[in-house]
């Protein structure tokens, strides 16, 4: 995929912008589920998130990444202890958010493949779910994911993101930009309004 090649050519901040990106379109899908589950604290996920985008704003403002994560961890839901979809985003979220983290304390390179597989994966499994009723075929079910609109529009967004960033400065205004062109359908990545 064409996503793969532009990636590789980001700066570790386009990296982390990209990254930041995708997860303020992953939240809400951790936020209906800790509303449904009553497990969770998503204010403390979305004041993470929020403070890597003043870090990536203000190169002066340091993360203490150990407190972050420790503080991340009991946010962590256990598929085995739910039984409905709704973890299964939610798990995706928190190691995306994780891995955004720990991939700004190095070189980093690995944590944009990983958020953007994890993106990929949430929107995947939730069509999945959503057509095996429908198409039994094991190829067939796949050829229709990758066809179905919401993965399309995944694969633009991460795509759209990816080029914006080639070219953006790395400052301030460049993540107002992103995070104005990623919520401006008002969606999750799995379709979920955003309040």
């Amino acid at each position: 995929m064409s996503i793969r090649l532009s990636i590789k050519k980001l700066s570790l901040w386009q990296r982390d912008a990209f990254c930041a990106a995708l997860l303020e379109r992953m939240l809400p899908n951790y936020q209906m589920f800790s509303q449904t589950a009553n497990f969770g604290e998503y204010s403390l996920l979305r004041n993470q998130l929020d403070l890597f985008w003043q870090k990536l704003s203000d190169r002066k403002i340091k993360i203490n990444t150990e407190a972050q994560l420790v503080k991340l961890e009991p946010q962590i839901p256990d598929p085995e202890k739910f039984d409905f979809f709704g973890v299964f985003p939610a798990l995706d979220t928190c190691m995306a958010l994780m891995s955004l983290l720990q991939g700004g304390q190095d070189s980093g390179v690995d944590h944009i493949e990983q958020v953007s597989k994890l993106s990929q994966n949430s929107v995947s499994y939730y069509l999945e779910q959503l057509l095996a009723t429908e198409i039994e075929e094991q190829d067939n079910l796949l050829a229709a994911i990758a066809q179905h609109p919401l993965m399309q529009w995944e694969m633009a967004t991460q795509q759209e993101l990816s080029d914006f960033l080639l070219s953006a400065a790395e400052n301030k205004q460049t993540c107002e930009q992103l995070k104005l062109l990623v919520l401006a359908e008002g969606l999750s990545n799995l379709g979920i309004e955003i309040n």
